[in-house]
């Protein structure tokens, strides 16, 4: 059976989240030759797949659950929320699974800070992701921290202290 690990990633709005997590899929499947997955959380129901009047979005109102396939990609479209195994399951054949969000999966967590950081979230994470915007000496010394500029040093990280999945 074909290993798979995951890391999830958290911090406040526009902490720079998204841009670490391109930087690092790219990378790992670039210079690491790994197949990447990711599951981005939408706490607030504000993501928007699909346009109104087009056949997927009629088909979606209708309260099915819509799988749009072609020859290059398949978009899976689901009313209902799912648990890490599920979301897993859809996802195929991967080595590394980054999750935006979801705070309660019980993952290793990297937490994204700049201009200031939130102590909310030192209990939710394992690592600390920050830019010279924040004086690092502030970081708790059981957090590691991390160069959010520095994908390569956060991608060492990944591949020392991600689960097993």
């Amino acid at each position: 059976m074909h290993q798979r690990f995951a890391v999830a990633f958290t911090g406040p709005s526009n902490s720079g989240k998204t841009t670490l997590i391109l930087k690092v899929a790219t990378l790992l499947g670039d210079k690491y030759h790994k197949r990447v997955a990711i599951i981005k959380n939408d706490p607030k129901d504000k993501a928007r797949f699909d346009v109104e009047g087009k056949d997927s979005y009629k088909f979606f109102q209708t309260g099915a659950e819509v799988i749009v396939t072609s020859p290059l990609r398949t978009t899976y479209f689901s009313h209902k929320h799912q648990e890490l195994e599920e979301l897993i399951g859809h996802f195929g054949a991967f080595d590394i699974l980054l999750v935006e969000g979801l705070k309660t999966l019980p993952l290793p967590r990297i937490a994204i800070f700049r201009n200031r950081l939130d102590p909310d979230y030192y209990d939710a994470c394992d690592a600390i992701a920050i830019d010279e915007s924040i004086d690092a000496s502030l970081i708790p010394a059981h957090l590691k921290s991390l160069d959010l500029n520095d994908p390569q040093q956060v991608i060492e990280w990944i591949l020392q202290n991600a689960k097993k999945v």
